[in-house]
């Protein structure tokens, strides 16, 4: 207590006990704390939790646009892959039908060894696609707009096979069928004379149109089952020959005649592939067909009347 309290104590005349009690109660609200700024508190509270539920759903953004196990190539490790890891708990995603491939960084194979012919192996179909594409991009000339094919770690390889010279295109040589999906469906036929790239048929963007046939022939492919029209009734014999086209999963069988023989087609992926060698000359297109799982015919090229029946 200070003078000034004491000396009010002493000279009040009152009751020294009932002074001491007000006088103290008056010091107890001088120091009384503020009150606690329940509203502020709460306030900022709600807002910290809002910024954790919103890092939590950025978080969770991010684990959805990486795939589990996706594979990626870091800088100079050209051909070797990185597996990225997997989070605790989590089930790696595979897919149903993979598609077998080279490498990680090659092109995809053939659904089946027979759509490498004449004795050409993989690794030398790998290599006239990637000589095919550099001949692409190395021509600046800008005769004509064209879409970039991109590299050939996209592409499946559906066919390999030799390929005739004929007056329009002399030397014999090889042909390679490439496809790819995305980011448009692609479809590239190769020509390797010398071990150069010697011509080169591109196709970007699908044939099919409402309506269209389950099973549709190349539009450009006929280059892969005949000869120049400049050779007309005077093939080089014997003659290896290929069709190649689009078909949907309902199809269960695709065969495809052609000069009096037939051959059975392999399905790859929604492309039909068929080969064959001929000995004779012919002027009738190859005759395609395509069944159903119960064995219905569901396509005939004879009936198709945008399919061009005689060669030209």
């Amino acid at each position: 207590m200070n003078e000034e309290q004491k000396q009010q104590v002493t000279g009040a005349g009152g009751d020294f006990e009932d002074r001491m009690r007000e006088l103290l109660a008056e010091d107890a609200n001088t120091i009384r704390p503020a009150p606690v700024p329940y509203p502020a508190i709460r306030r900022r509270g709600t807002i910290e939790r809002r910024r954790r539920v919103a890092g939590a759903g950025a978080a969770l953004v991010v684990l959805a646009a990486m795939p589990v196990g996706a594979y990626a190539l870091a800088d100079g490790d050209a051909g070797r892959d990185t597996v990225a890891s997997t989070p605790s708990g989590a089930t790696p995603r595979t897919s149903a039908t993979p598609t077998p491939s080279a490498s990680p960084a090659g092109p995809a194979r053939p659904a089946t060894e027979h759509q490498l012919l004449d004795g050409i192996t993989f690794e030398q179909a790998v290599d006239g696609l990637e000589k095919c594409l550099a001949y692409d991009q190395s021509d600046t000339s800008g005769a004509y707009s064209r879409p970039d094919l991109g590299a050939a770690k996209g592409y499946r390889i559906i066919l390999a096979m030799n390929s005739t010279g004929d007056s329009n295109a002399p030397g014999d040589g090889m042909f390679v069928v490439a496809v790819k999906e995305q980011p448009r469906q692609t479809r590239l036929i190769c020509n390797i004379r010398d071990g150069e790239a010697a011509g080169l048929g591109t196709s970007v963007g699908s044939d099919d149109v409402p309506g269209a046939a389950p099973v549709m022939a190349d539009i450009n492919g006929g280059k892969l089952y005949q000869q120049s029209i400049l050779d007309r009734g005077n093939w080089k014999l014997p003659f290896r020959w290929g069709v190649i086209g689009t078909v949907e999963p309902s199809v269960a069988r695709v065969t495809v005649s052609y000069g009096g023989a037939t051959s059975q087609a392999a399905l790859d992926h929604g492309w039909f592939v068929a080969s064959g060698v001929l000995n004779q000359q012919v002027t009738l297109a190859p005759r395609i067909k395509g069944y159903d799982a119960d064995g219905k015919l569901v396509y005939d090229s004879d009936k198709d009347k945008s399919y061009e029946k005689r060669l030209p």
